[in-house]
């Protein structure tokens, strides 16, 4: 997967992409992951990206035409390419989003700031707006990288054991069981001895019932959800 990501600050991203699983990602190949400073596609002596807004108000927005020059600079006439922008406005972002981005071959994200963007770069030149959250942040640089790290852990041999991603939170429409770890008793603190007992498929259960009884008191409509998505199967998700 290629990942594009287009910022008025790019440098930003320096230190997250640089650490961890994402920095394995694409040493290994797995992922690519491009900065571009929308800076550079501006014109002018001072390349200035944003303006007053039409209509008068506080607040500077950025303008259409150098967003514009670095997608078709980026693109390069190729098709398939998903273009997102960062927006409260957005679609709420969350795992099932993630999931389906995972499957693209290149996607380009579009990072808005001071007071938006353009509206004419939501309605002409990007495929969807994504929202993390009913909230306004400075800019869409930490947005991308929530959705950066979301997807890119999703992609084939990114994590080490394949497997975990399926029981993640939310991967199931139920918040994950309980997890513990050494030692067993810890200021009078123990680990639930089925844990412990070595049968697999009373553990099995017992993550079952934890992360449905976990779901239902923390994030009920995850389960309304579940019920909806799902109605006409048989069994229940357990993480």
């Amino acid at each position: 997967m290629r990942l594009d990501i287009l910022s008025l600050f790019p440098e930003m991203f320096v230190s997250p992409l640089s650490q961890s699983i994402i920095a394995k990602a694409m040493q290994r190949g797995l992922v690519e992951i491009h900065l571009h400073n929308i800076r550079d596609y501006a014109t002018g002596k001072h390349r200035v990206t944003d303006d007053a807004p039409f209509g008068g108000g506080g607040g500077m927005i950025i303008k259409v035409e150098p967003i514009d020059r670095a997608l078709e600079a980026i693109k390069e006439g190729c098709l398939g390419i998903e273009t997102i922008l960062l927006s409260p406005q957005g679609q709420l972002f969350n795992h099932q989003v993630a999931e389906e981005l995972a499957q693209k071959k290149r996607l380009i994200l579009v990072c808005g700031h001071y007071d938006g963007v353009d509206e004419r770069v939501s309605e002409k030149l990007v495929d969807r707006e994504l929202s993390i959250g009913d909230f306004v942040l400075t800019g869409g640089e930490l947005a991308a990288m929530v959705v950066i790290d979301a997807v890119v852990r999703l992609q084939p041999g990114v994590l080490g054991n394949s497997a975990s991603c399926l029981r993640d939170s939310f991967a199931q429409q139920t918040l994950c069981h309980p997890h513990y770890t050494r030692p067993a008793q810890y200021r009078g603190w123990q680990v639930p001895a089925v844990l412990i007992s070595g049968h697999q498929e009373k553990v099995a259960q017992w993550r079952k019932e934890k992360a449905l009884e976990r779901t239902r008191i923390r994030r009920p409509d995850l389960l309304t959800t579940a019920s909806n998505a799902k109605k006409g199967t048989t069994g229940e998700p357990f993480c």
